[in-house]
């Protein structure tokens, strides 16, 4: 998978650019990146064959990007203006925008500032809890400083922390992440959503909640419940992809 860099701030933020047709612009969760979210799953080949043009970006701190190490670098909306400018680098005016976990927060705030720029959003792994502050973060921030996984006993924290070993993540760069962009999405901006929305979340996503309950906030919004997946297992689930895919091919 080739990778690009663009220049956003005083930060070079890493892509990727596949294919041709409506472009679909994918944004990943903490401490993944391209590869594990997006490439790994299948979801860039699946769309590529739907006829979309995939780009897909990693967010600061992650993969190929810059990895800065202090808080104040990692607030959402830094991350949204890293996400609309590589839209503007790749002279793309309107994309359909789909976000895990913490890119379905970057996706939220994306359609609230720059509502022109999004044709429809996805929130995937991301229900009620998007509008709550997020708990354990402070576990997980530590679980990522700690020595190694043996030395963390929390157990939100050591899924963290595995995940960030398997990646090859900079932990130090993640825990700054985790301390500086947990703000929750406010309901009013939720309910000031005009574009299509699809809300997709495992069953026993705890990290998540429920997909049902975030889409009753969004106007016009659907719930795609995820039968028995957890929030690491959704991502790659076949229901998910079917939905996706269903959901595009029906928004205007």
């Amino acid at each position: 998978m080739e990778s690009q860099t663009f220049r956003s701030g005083d930060l070079n933020i890493a892509f990727t650019d596949q294919g041709d047709g409506d472009p679909v612009l994918l944004i990943h969760g903490f401490a993944s990146n391209i590869k594990a979210n997006w490439a790994d799953p299948g979801w860039i080949s699946l769309l590529r064959r739907e006829g979309y043009r995939v780009i897909a970006i990693d967010n600061r701190g992650h993969g190929g990007s810059d990895k800065p190490r202090d808080i104040a670098s990692y607030h959402l909306r830094h991350m949204v203006e890293d996400a609309r400018g590589l839209l503007d680098h790749l002279g793309i005016a309107r994309a359909d925008v789909m976000g895990y976990s913490m890119g379905a927060r970057i996706t939220a705030l994306l359609a609230h500032f720059h509502p022109a720029r999004v044709r429809s959003a996805i929130f995937g792994g991301m229900g009620a809890n998007m509008v709550r502050p997020m708990r354990g973060t402070e576990e997980i921030a530590s679980a990522l400083e700690a020595p190694s996984l043996a030395d963390v006993t929390d157990p939100t924290g050591r899924t963290f922390r595995a995940f960030a070993d398997k990646t090859g993540s900079d932990r130090l760069a993640l825990a700054a992440c985790m301390r500086g962009s947990r703000e929750p999405i406010g309901a009013d901006v939720l309910s000031n959503l005009r574009c299509p929305v699809l809300v997709a979340v495992g069953t026993t996503d705890d990290i998540a909640a429920p997909a049902e309950e975030l889409a009753k906030l969004i106007p016009g919004a659907e719930a795609l419940p995820i039968p028995g997946r957890d929030h690491m297992l959704a991502v790659g689930d076949r229901v998910y992809k079917t939905g996706v895919v269903d959901f595009l091919r029906r928004r205007p």
